[in-house]
């Protein structure tokens, strides 16, 4: 999960820039989910039905179509390296969704605080000033600005579909509700992929993308899935430390994206949070 995620950012620069991303996430999301759930039927495995299969596939839309869409537009105006540090702070979300739902565990002085450090290198990273990396090939620093606020939107609505993915009660295989997932967010972008212009196919945005059905759908979000039924979120989450080193360091050596010292401290300040959130959540919850 933590190495073939963190390829999927740069798969997604490359294929958004062949491909309008409505049809990349419509493409790639049905043919993995399609892919799990005919293997799942050849194994004649249980399938979630009912009110069960309408909340797998909606918990599949909060945290594929909305936080997963959310990354994939974005990418049209940041650089994958750079996307992947705003994702960082996915482990934030996760952890103060589930505060904010009923039943969840309350928000304390020191997760809180352990938060606004990762805040603070979050807001390094879009401070006013900065200097936008890629140069004009992305815009403007309001386009960064634009990408980081829909990655935080996405993020939300990932927050809570993991978290409500976590608790739904089923009898069906984490895969299986893997390609549920994947399939009900494929059929839910292929109205707007449809609806808009027709998309020119290249070798370059067929490889990418099925790269990203194969090793982000098929293989990553199947072992997250797996992960959040069986692990602490604060354990799961150690994927926001992983994701970012392998995205910026193929950003950097096969694509050409830069990477300055400031992005390096953000960096650095981001983790930091990350690890000080893990280490408030685990000394609230220990391990039995």
């Amino acid at each position: 999960m933590c190495f073939f995620w963190g390829t999927t950012y740069l798969g997604i620069r490359i294929a958004v820039g062949e491909l309008p991303p409505a049809v990349l996430m419509a493409v790639r999301y049905t043919l993995s989910g399609g892919l799990i759930l005919a293997g799942a039927r050849l194994k004649k495995a249980r399938f979630p039905r009912g009110r069960e299969l309408w909340m797998t596939a909606g918990t599949g839309v909060l945290t594929i179509a909305v936080g997963t869409g959310a990354l994939t537009y974005a990418e049209v105006w940041v650089p994958s390296g750079l996307a992947s540090l705003f994702v960082a702070t996915a482990s934030f979300w996760l952890v103060g969704m589930d505060a904010a739902m009923p039943g969840g565990e309350p928000l304390h002085a020191p997760t809180i605080a352990a938060m606004t450090i990762g805040a603070a290198g979050a807001a390094l990273l879009v401070a006013p000033g900065s200097r936008v990396p890629g140069g004009n090939e992305f815009g403007s620093f309001g386009s960064m600005l634009a990408g980081f606020g829909l990655i935080q939107l996405g993020y939300a609505g990932w927050g809570v579909g993991s978290i409500l993915q976590r608790r739904l009660k089923t009898e069906a295989h984490p895969i299986v509700s893997a390609g549920v997932q994947q399939l009900a967010t494929g059929l839910a972008f292929a109205i707007p992929a449809l609806a808009g212009s027709r998309p020119h196919w290249t070798a370059r945005g067929i490889a990418a993308t099925l790269y990203l059905a194969m090793f982000g759908g098929l293989i990553g979000y199947s072992a997250y899935v797996i992960a959040m039924r069986r692990l602490p979120v604060a354990i799961t989450s150690i994927y926001s430390y992983i994701n970012p080193l392998v995205a910026v360091l193929l950003g950097v050596w096969l694509y050409g994206e830069p990477f300055s010292a400031r992005e390096a401290v953000a960096m650095a300040i981001i983790f930091l949070g990350v690890a000080l959130v893990k280490r408030a959540q685990t000394a609230k919850n220990p391990e039995p």
